[in-house]
């Protein structure tokens, strides 16, 4: 019997990494400089997932101009390169997960709505044993999530059909996009957001740690 080709495709945020500490910080930082409110660390759990510009609208008020916004971006971009690995690191069991699905010869990939140069610094800093082919962060080119086109052309690229696909995530835009991709959608309990979300955006199934992962795609 010929065994399918799977694959599995990871969010970054959250989900692989802890950068929660590290993105709070250097906002904070520069909503500082320039004499606007800054939001404690855990807030920024429910700030992020949705790309920068999504970040920036919500450390921000409503009311704030465009002009101040861009500045804001700017500076951000500039601030968190300059801290880039300092407190990120991936999650206990994550390392383990990944050398499991190796022998298991699971094609792997991510895709984050992080800005790519930066998912493919953090991808290279600390997973780089993995030689993970496919590695994508928001692009100006290609709609971010939970737009399911860079998850299919993943799958694509990796000569795997959809429905042979696991998406893991940890927020309501990495369930909707593997629902929109027509993938399998992993929920992970130990990142940004809850059961609750999770489950209401189309998790097929959910998880409290890594190595849970490999109960499901085996």
């Amino acid at each position: 019997m010929i065994m399918k080709q799977k694959a599995v495709i990871f969010d970054l945020d959250g989900t692989l990494i802890d950068s929660l500490e590290d993105i709070a910080v250097c906002m904070n930082q520069v909503l500082k400089e320039l004499n606007l409110p800054y939001h404690k660390i855990e807030d920024y759990k429910y700030f992020v997932g949705g790309g920068i510009s999504v970040l920036v609208d919500n450390a921000l008020n409503k009311e704030t101009s465009q002009e101040i916004k861009d500045e804001v971006t700017a500076r951000f971009k500039v601030v968190y390169d300059q801290k880039l690995h300092k407190k990120t690191l991936p999650y206990e069991g994550i390392y383990e997960l990944l050398d499991e699905l190796k022998k298991l010869d699971f094609k792997i990939g991510i895709l984050s709505n992080k800005p790519h140069e930066f998912t493919l610094a953090y991808t290279k800093n600390l997973f780089s044993k993995y030689d993970i082919k496919e590695v994508h962060g928001q692009k100006e080119e290609v709609p971010k999530k939970p737009d399911p086109i860079a998850a299919i052309n993943i799958a694509k690229r990796f000569k795997v059909a959809c429905e042979d696909v696991y998406f893991v995530g940890d927020t309501m835009v990495d369930m909707q996009t593997a629902k929109n991709a027509k993938m399998n959608a992993i929920g992970v309990l130990w990142g940004f957001r809850d059961e609750e979300e999770l489950l209401s955006n189309g998790a097929d199934f959910l998880v409290k740690h890594p190595l849970d992962i490999l109960k499901i795609v085996n």
